[in-house]
């Protein structure tokens, strides 16, 4: 008897830790020392986009690599899934008691940066944002209301019954539009087609009905803003990136010049150099 109490006390103790390694938000990476330095990739990018920085970062700072569910080869989670990423990197923060954090987003980790400076519980020292804006949504759908998005409509649906080579064509297209680089783009096809569909799917929908533009007025630690020329124009660029971050009371705004969305890809070695003098301008 005792031994079939210990049996089912081991069964359920494995379903426990099974269910919270299914619902696992996010997974990080640490390396170096120093002051902490947290690294969120963009949309369907796994961690592993920030290597070549950490590489240079970690010898002077801890650095903490995100890969969120569903992306890189990790387990999807429950939806909605943007709320649980931001409330997990919010936590892990907290958990591992992070002091004078700077966080660097791309895309949707920027949008995620953003949203956690304004969190004043959270210790931050900085954010650096590269091409990343607080309400994508607003930029893309006529008379936007997050309100009415959701989860089941037609476009999504399509997405969701593409076969796979019709998803590796939409693949295809996406990637060239976000680098001006060939091997850059065959990179980020292969993450599109990597991630999880449901995820891809549904995870972008929770990334459109997320607006902080209003939330902007919360910030009062320095913001440094990365912004792509390409594909619109510098013109069109600055305008975009005023007009959205119209709230917030002080930044640092750079443009990088003949690149596409995903920067550290088209210009490496500027990105490098930005980096560090963003980070030792504000120390």
């Amino acid at each position: 008897m005792k031994q079939l109490i210990l049996l089912l006390f081991f069964f359920s103790f494995t379903l426990v830790i099974y269910a919270q390694d299914e619902n696992q938000p996010i997974y990080v990476e640490v390396t170096g020392k120093g002051n902490p330095i947290l690294l969120i990739p963009g949309f369907t990018v796994p961690g592993d986009v920030w290597y070549p920085l950490v590489k240079v970062l970690e010898k002077n700072y801890e650095c903490h690599i995100v890969t969120l569910a569903g992306f890189g080869g990790k387990k999807p989670i429950s939806f909605p899934w943007l709320p649980k990423v931001n409330a997990s990197i919010k936590d892990y923060i907290s958990k591992n008691k992070l002091q004078n954090v700077t966080i660097i987003g791309h895309s949707l980790g920027g949008t995620v940066a953003t949203w956690l400076a304004t969190n004043k519980d959270l210790n931050l020292s900085k954010i650096i944002l590269v091409d990343a804006l607080p309400a994508s949504g607003a930029l893309m759908i006529p008379n936007f209301n997050p309100e009415n998005l959701a989860y089941d409509n037609p476009y999504s649906n399509q997405q969701l019954a593409m076969d796979d080579a019709t998803f590796a064509q939409t693949a295809t297209a996406l990637s060239k539009s976000m680098s001006l680089n060939a091997s850059a783009q065959e990179k980020i096809k292969n993450w599109i087609l990597e991630s999880d569909r449901k995820t891809y799917v549904y995870g972008y929908t929770d990334y459109l009905k997320l607006d902080l533009r209003e939330d902007l007025k919360k910030i009062s630690i320095p913001v440094t803003i990365i912004a792509a020329s390409e594909p619109y124009g510098i013109d069109t660029t600055m305008k975009t990136y005023k007009n959205q971050y119209e709230n917030l009371k002080n930044y640092d705004f750079i443009v990088a010049e003949n690149s596409a969305h995903f920067i550290m890809l088209d210009q490496p070695e500027w990105f490098l150099e930005q980096i560090q003098m963003i980070l030792l301008s504000q120390e």
